[in-house]
């Protein structure tokens, strides 16, 4: 299918939302009028090497301060990301595992290909889309951000790595200002608890300090049937400043257990199947808590599915920006963190009827027996009504070093009317993680499905208390492997910006070179008696593992070169125009490993790396409460990735073009905030599979949109929320369409006393059934699907103190 590509149409939409939420910040200025409602007069710390405002600059970016983010009420992260203009953010997969794009730019397997996820302007990884490994999982958002800035396209493809779409950093408070606050979030519908706070103030004159960070427990939104989610983290600075400088050192502690949501049968047109709702439950169970196993050091071992994604992060890193006279700067930012952790969670991998699962397992006449359960032993009888079973694969991986360091030095000089930037950048990614992965029957049922047995016609059990195959037959056997993969980074770069007169005019480059080293081992099935027993049962007979002895090298490097050119024209005070063209790159990492590694460890050129080009052209306006940030933008993208869940490679070009609109309005007691990004987008060549040649790419709605707006009154606020998208594919193949959704959130929040406040938020007030991404690309006979969807309605109540 091809089709006419549409001129460029701009428009602005407004919204209604405001701010309270988990984190609950009442950090929202009296409304004004005459107010810089977007912040164009803010100096961008992120993407540039010069300070140079929003208004001067030639680079698309938006900010957000706690009250900003606080709107959506987000339950996760990653939600926060859809108040960002550009930015499709996928958050259904819980705390982590979002799937994020950036206009126009496609999400082919999952993660966030080509945006980098920043911490103090250093990336919580190397790689944004490391399988189960995503950036978003590694980071948590609490009282201790003062705010998030975010750029797309321009500038990112030269002053960060493997990041040609974006740059989203979070910046985090600092004792700037002295004080702290308390607060406490609990579900009213749904089992949460969670306690953020956080604490700055001057040591001295000179040195001062900001700690702070969250503990949370409970279920989650969704019926897991235990507690979900547990754990937080802490983060602390210190800062020294000197005459010429400052020196500041970060600490983080993350150890935050969280339900990992994979998708989950339902029908095509959203509905619910009989006895599973899709809004609340989840293939989670108290009958499925943990899974045996051959670890990857080849050990019997044992997975613990309460893990969920379970990251275990431990970072020290410092920050040094120093005058060095005759108008040279030096900064210096560096990060060393240990990473490790889990992902453990259940897949559907099959649903279909009773009859035909357990056949296909222990041949003709064979029926299914409760496993565990209220049934225990007993013959399986359909208590919902809908006649289906589970194959359930258990996504078991154990992150076993994640480690990494990043060092970015900046050395800068300025010459009257122009700057000079030269930075090198070094970095270190280590991927080592196994997969473990197990194949179970289910009962399809929200609230503590049971596992079921095989049993043939003879009565022979070809399962073990509902475990049917240590490994994943169904795929072939595909998913035990191992790998140990380090990833090095040397990128050296050269920004010149210059103003003239009503014009900034200014040019980056980059040159990232790497190399990848290690090994990776694919799977091997052998007899184990796993339960030590004595007797080998049919699931034992062949159990598989990764093949260590086996293992094969990794062993290839990759370079490419990054530009980015950009002039801003200021038209007057309140109005400037702006245009730029940059190509950025990204280094495939370990998604190359699943074909793409020859025999001896080397990689083709054209795999190891995909480019970006991208052209943009914009418009910033403010006047009388207004302001208008509007994007132009078209881009073309190459991919290179492999999805574990369908086991495809993708080796394709994109091209998308569009408009990114981000506008504000205040007036009187009432705040509108609001942006969409229309895009029209297609596959232009697929080396693979050339049928979906001029098809719209998987989930890529013509629009999205965020419609936010909130009054204020004497002692509070109250307002709404709209999170939107227009209709997309569920798949390349363009035949399953997901309907468009707009979820609405609401709030009110009041001031008890000067300190002392409490808030009332609901997310997806109105229960909307939103699909953001689905296995199949067409509906099958019985019209099952496996998808992911928004979380039903849930409602919490903050109590904040600040001092």
């Amino acid at each position: 299918m091809s089709k006419q590509r549409s001129p460029i149409a701009l428009a602005i939409a407004l919204a209604f939302a405001a701010s309270p939420a988990w984190v609950h910040a009442q950090e929202t200025d009296t409304a004004d009028s005459s107010a810089d409602v977007l912040d164009f007069e803010k100096i961008m710390v992120t993407g540039s090497a010069r300070a140079t405002s929003r208004m001067d600059s030639s680079v698309s970016s938006s900010t957000l301060s706690p009250g900003d983010f606080a709107v959506a009420t987000p339950r996760a992260t990653a939600e926060i990301f859809r108040s960002i203009p550009g930015i499709r953010s996928e958050s259904t997969g819980g705390e982590g595992n979002a799937n994020i794009a950036v206009r126009g730019l496609p999400v082919a397997a999952g993660g966030a290909k080509f945006l980098v996820l920043q911490e103090d302007g250093l990336p919580v990884m190397q790689f944004g889309d490391v399988a189960f490994g995503n950036a978003d999982i590694f980071i948590r958002a609490d009282s201790t951000i003062s705010g998030i800035e975010a750029i797309r396209g321009g500038s990112s493809s030269t002053m960060a790595s493997n990041s040609p779409g974006g740059v989203i950093n979070f910046i985090s408070k600092t004792g700037d200002f002295g004080g702290g606050s308390v607060a406490t979030t609990f579900g009213l519908d749904y089992d949460t608890f969670r306690t953020d706070f956080e604490y700055g103030d001057e040591i001295n004159d000179s040195t001062r300090f900001h700690i702070g960070g969250f503990f949370r427990e409970g279920e989650g939104p969704r019926e897991t049937g235990y507690n979900g989610n547990s754990g937080g983290q802490i983060k602390a600075n210190f800062t020294k400043e000197f005459d010429s400088g400052y020196v500041r050192v970060y600490l983080k502690h993350l150890d935050d257990k969280s339900t990992g949501y994979l998708p989950m049968p339902m029908y095509a047109d959203g509905d619910s199947i009989a006895g599973f709702d899709a809004q609340s439950d989840t293939p989670h169970s108290v009958y499925l808590q943990d899974t045996l196993r051959i670890n990857g050091d080849g050990q019997i071992s044992r997975g613990d599915l309460r893990d969920g994604m379970h990251p275990v992060v431990n970072s020290i890193g410092f920050e040094a920006n120093f005058d060095m006279g005759d108008d040279w700067q030096l900064v210096n930012r560096f990060r060393k963190s240990s990473v490790s952790g889990d992902f453990v969670s259940p897949f559907p991998a099959e649903v279909a009827s009773a009859s035909s699962v357990a056949q296909s397992i222990a041949g003709d006449g064979a029926g299914l027996v409760y496993a565990n359960g209220p049934n225990a032993g007993q013959a399986y009888t359909d208590s919902t009504g809908n006649g289906l079973v589970m194959r359930v694969h258990t996504f078991d991986v154990e992150m076993e070093d994640f480690d990494s360091y990043a060092n970015d030095l900046q050395l800068s000089r300025d010459f009257d009317n122009i700057s000079l930037t030269l930075g090198f950048y070094k970095a270190r990614q280590n991927i080592k993680m196994s997969w473990l992965w197990n194949s179970y029957l289910m009962e399809v049922k929200g609230d503590n499905a049971a596992l079921l047995d095989a049993v043939a016609a003879d009565g022979t059990n070809y399962s073990d208390n509902g475990l049917y195959a240590y490994g994943v037959p169904f795929w072939g056997n595909c998913c035990q492997r191992n790998y140990d993969t380090q990833y090095n980074i040397d990128a050296p770069y050269i920004a010149v910006s210059g103003e003239f007169g009503d014009w900034t005019l200014e040019a980056s480059f980059r040159r990232d070179s790497g190399d990848a080293t290690g090994t990776y081992a694919g799977a091997v099935t052998s007899s184990i008696d796993m339960n030590g027993d004595g007797v080998l049962s049919i699931p034992e007979q062949s159990v598989a593992s990764a093949d260590q002895a086996n293992a094969m090298p990794v062993n290839y490097d990759w370079g490419y070169n990054s530009y980015s050119f950009g002039a801003n024209y200021r038209i007057d005070n309140d109005m400037a125009v702006f245009a730029r063209v940059s190509q950025g790159g990204r280094a495939n990492a370990d998604r190359l490993l699943f074909g793409k590694v020859r025999a001896d460890g080397s990689v083709a050129d054209e795999d190891a790396v995909d480019m970006v080009d991208q052209y943009e052209l914009g418009l910033k306006y403010r006047q009388d409460g207004l302001g208008l940030f509007v994007t132009g933008f078209y881009a073309e993208t190459e991919e290179q990735n492999f999805e574990a869940t369908s086991q495809n490679f993708f080796d394709r070009e994109y091209e998308a073009l569009g408009v990114e609109v981000e506008a504000a309005y205040v007036v009187s007691d009432w705040t509108f905030k609001g942006g969409f990004t229309w895009t029209d987008a297609e596959i232009a060549k697929d080396a693979l599979n050339p049928a979906v040649e001029g098809n719209t790419p998987r989930r890529q709605a013509d629009v999205i949109y965020q419609l936010t707006g909130t009054y204020q009154f004497d002692n509070g606020s109250a307002g709404l929320n709209l999170i939107g998208t227009t209709d997309a594919y569920a798949q390349d193949n363009n035949d399953l369409k997901f309907d468009g959704y707009t979820q609405v959130n609401a709030f009110v929040d009041y001031s008890i006393t000067e300190n002392l406040s409490v808030a009332l938020n609901v997310n997806n007030l109105f229960d909307t059934v939103g699909i953001t991404e689905a296995e199949e690309g067409s509906a099958g006979p019985n019209d099952i699907i496996r998808a992911r969807t928004i979380n039903g309605r849930t409602t919490s109540v903050t109590m904040k103190y600040q001092f």
